[in-house]
């Protein structure tokens, strides 16, 4: 299907420079464009591609004024947010193209299993018994919806994923693929013949709104009661997340975090790749916590700012860094000192 910069103008609310009626079916880069596609340029880095682009339409700033002639091919369309305008357009055009309905022959789903309206089930997806799908959800291929799960309306089920039996996702969610939730927590109990018996978990997890999991992260079920994942959190790629975890509104998670269980993490908060959190502690609102930090007690204070492992507060970090760096030189000197009394004795 093409667009017209007409339509996409009006999408975004922009001015056209140049032929309304010119016509796209595609996205590019600004430095790769080519005719029939539209792209953007937002980072004066890229200025100079907007006078070589061969794509038929540009997305610039209102204020781009154009220092020597551009492509005649192009016609550009100001607007007040190149970047945010572009990224509005890829959301249309994603869910453009990913715009599907309708169950596949190949898919399993159960007989008391509820299916909303416009619903897509792909190849050999499961649904099982009492599951429920909202209006509009995709559930992809080789996907699996547990016994009396739920999924919110046009919530995204992407290749792979499993949602364990009772767990609830809500509207407007992404799973990417691979994503796990609701397996077992890792609980063990040791016996007196110093085995370790498996603590089994009748809990579930819960997802919010507007939620997104990336792929092959994995979420445990609750012990008891519910793991749960706030509105408008975002977690990255090979996040593990323990049972009986709770993680606050909007708050953000780089790829390989682990938290361990019954660690109620806060509100707005934004903790970095590799970070390591022990269990059953508290992270206030708003903190930060750097990269391949090591959590082991709580942050008790709104908006602290950690790094380190142990992690303690970063300018405390930085100013121990420096030391740490100069510490040959320090030992160097050390032993210049000591041979020195040595002599003088």
């Amino acid at each position: 299907m093409k667009f017209s910069a007409g339509q996409i103008a009006e999408l975004i609310k922009g001015d056209i420079v140049g032929d309304a009626s010119v016509t796209v079916n595609d996205l590019s880069k600004i430095e790769e464009g080519k005719p029939g596609t539209i792209t953007f340029l937002a980072n004066p880095a890229y200025t100079s591609y907007i006078y070589t682009t061969q794509a038929s339409i540009a997305i610039v700033a209102s204020d781009f004024e154009a220092e020597k002639p551009l492509p005649e091919s192009l016609t550009l369309i100001k607007t007040a947010d190149p970047r945010l305008a572009f990224t509005s357009l890829i959301e249309v055009y994603y869910q453009y193209i990913n715009s599907r309905s309708g169950v596949h022959a190949s898919a399993v789903v159960h007989e008391e299993a509820t299916i909303a309206e416009e619903c897509y089930i792909g190849p050999n997806a499961v649904v099982e018994k009492g599951a429920s799908i909202g209006a509009g959800a995709q559930i992809h291929a080789g996907a699996v919806i547990g016994e009396a799960a739920s999924v919110g309306d046009k919530s995204v089920i992407h290749s792979g994923c499993q949602v364990g039996h009772h767990c609830v996702i809500g509207n407007d969610c992404s799973l990417q693929p691979g994503a796990i939730i609701g397996g077992d927590g890792f609980g063990f109990a040791p016996n007196q013949a110093n085995q370790y018996k498996k603590v089994v978990h009748m809990g579930n997890v819960i997802l919010e709104d507007h939620v997104e999991i990336g792929a092959n992260t994995t979420i445990d079920r609750a012990t008891l009661g519910s793991t749960i994942i706030r509105k408008g959190v975002k977690l990255d790629n090979l996040i593990q997340i323990a049972h009986n975890v709770e993680i606050g509104e909007n708050t953000v998670i780089a790829a390989q975090t682990g938290v361990a269980g019954s660690t109620k993490i806060g509100k707005n908060c934004m903790i970095g790749g590799q970070v390591g959190i022990v269990g059953h502690i508290h992270i206030a609102d708003e903190v930060k916590i750097a990269a391949q930090s090591g959590i082991g007690n709580s942050i008790e204070k709104e908006g602290t700012i950690v790094q380190g492992s142990p992690a303690i507060p970063i300018g405390d970090f930085k100013r121990a860094y420096i030391h740490f760096r100069n510490l040959p030189e320090i030992a160097n000197k050390v032993s210049r000192i000591s041979e020195e009394q040595s002599k003088a004795k």
